[in-house]
């Protein structure tokens, strides 16, 4: 038994799946992204939607997400009780409410962005001393796993 699961554990394959449960783990986990409320990956994810995309109502944001409507009001739900988002009505369209980040949410993304930065540069760290036809080959096939996923 032990031999077997040595052979697989230096499998490509394998390792792959370690590092993607590693990611789960870590997205099931919240995290405090600069203020005092904890957010999970889908709540911070929505705040960064909301922030790029000014103005954007549920409807709006449900479609960008690739979610429904619900799961984006249960949500924003959650975020204003935390106080990191607000609904407006929208200027043009009183019957529609939009959304708009507080300034705790506004400094929650910015962590987060903050977040990523760091992100990027401990991959560019570890991919510093390879050649760039190796960096192409990995993203092409990061993106065709992404793809098959």
């Amino acid at each position: 038994m032990t031999k077997i699961h040595s052979k697989n554990s230096t499998r490509t394959s394998y390792i792959l799946l370690r590092v993607i449960y590693k990611f789960f783990e870590v997205d099931k986990k919240s995290r405090f992204y600069g203020t005092d409320k904890p957010l999970f990956e889908a709540e911070i994810h929505m705040i960064k939607s909301i922030k790029e995309n000014e103005g954007i109502h549920v409807t709006g944001l449900a479609e960008k997400l690739g979610i429904t409507k619900g799961a984006v009001s249960q949500t924003i739900a959650k975020l204003q009780k935390k106080g990191m988002v607000i609904k407006d009505r929208d200027s043009s369209n009183q019957s529609k409410l939009v959304l708009r980040l507080t300034e705790k949410g506004e400094i929650a993304y910015k962590s987060h962005i903050d977040y990523h930065e760091k992100f990027d540069k401990c991959v560019e760290n570890i991919l510093k001393d390879t050649t760039e036809d190796n960096k192409i080959f990995l993203k092409k096939f990061l993106l065709a796993v992404e793809k098959a996923i």
